[in-house]
């Protein structure tokens, strides 16, 4: 398995690829993080064409154990972040 892209290479492919500084593309990508971060915070979701779907889902309050003492108890609601993944993204991956 490959190493996963850091964002100081992630910034530099994007300014390639934009024809850009890595200034202006280091600043489109936090612009496009703190936008998919309000969203999603807020209950929506946001679409990544080619990509996926980002959103959040409540889960139920449910019994969950402890696993060094056994004990079981009762863990409250929460939200959770999820993600669907394009089937163009999955189709160039397997395809």
């Amino acid at each position: 398995m490959a190493k996963p892209m850091t964002k100081t290479q992630l910034v530099a492919a994007l300014a390639e690829e934009m024809g850009a500084d890595k200034k202006t593309a280091s600043a489109a990508l936090d612009a496009v993080t703190s936008i998919i971060t309000r969203e999603v915070a807020a209950g929506g979701s946001v679409t990544l064409p080619g990509v996926g779907k980002i959103y959040c889902r409540e889960r139920p309050e449910r019994m969950v154990r402890n696993p060094a003492t056994g004990e079981q108890f009762k863990k409250p609601s929460d939200k959770v972040v999820k993600m669907t993944i394009a089937k163009a993204l999955k189709d160039s991956v397997n395809g």
